[in-house]
């Protein structure tokens, strides 16, 4: 896969990496575009959807753009108008269509939300009032503020401890996941570093 931009979540991370996608007007999906730099050092590939404009010797020129996800999931296709991008720049002319994409994606992780392990009101709330207890005193005292930060780190390792402990003896690590909305191997390190074990016993 070739460089483009990203987006992510920080509960889901990579598990749910979103981007935009690219359709060709058959219906495939393009390979990454390669860019040589000229200067003997090679290049590099690019898939970002805004060099799928069929110009300057770059890649074919998209149909479609759609969100994408690095779960495998993939959002509705969004047509691109070539009458009337004309000779306009495609990551201009085509913004309504990538961040329709980006709505699209918004909506997945939403989705996924709803499929993890629901928290009670109260814990939710209070990890809620934490936060805004912590930025309204690094307002005033940055330093109180890491003190704090550092704190939550430490009643985090000691709580989590026993949490993963008691997660891996009563679930595999593929329900695990699906119950944090987490792909299999960040599970199984979110499990091992807060358990305390290698990920690779």
């Amino acid at each position: 896969m070739g460089k483009r931009e990203t987006w992510t979540t920080d509960e889901f991370g990579t598990s749910h990496e979103g981007a935009v996608g690219v359709v060709l007007a058959d219906g495939s999906v393009p390979e990454p575009v390669y860019f040589d730099s000229g200067s003997g050092t090679g290049g590099r590939s690019v898939s970002q959807w805004s060099v799928y404009d069929g110009r300057y010797l770059r890649g074919p020129r998209a149909a479609d753009v759609r969100a994408v996800c690095s779960c495998g999931w993939t959002g509705a296709e969004h047509r691109l108008d070539w009458t009337a991008i004309g000779d306009h720049e495609l990551v201009e002319a085509g913004d309504p269509q990538a961040d329709a994409c980006v709505r699209d994606w918004d909506e997945h992780t939403e989705q996924v939300e709803a499929t993890t392990v629901p928290l009670p009101d109260a814990v939710t709330g209070l990890l809620e009032r934490l936060e805004e207890e912590i930025e309204r005193l690094t307002r005033t005292s940055p330093v109180a503020g890491l003190r704090a930060a550092r704190r939550m780190e430490v009643t985090a390792e000691r709580v989590g401890y026993w949490a993963a402990r008691g997660t891996r003896a009563d679930l595999s690590t593929e329900r695990a996941a699906a119950a944090l909305g987490l792909d299999e191997n960040a599970a199984r390190l979110l499990l091992a570093r807060l358990g305390g074990w290698s990920p690779y016993a």
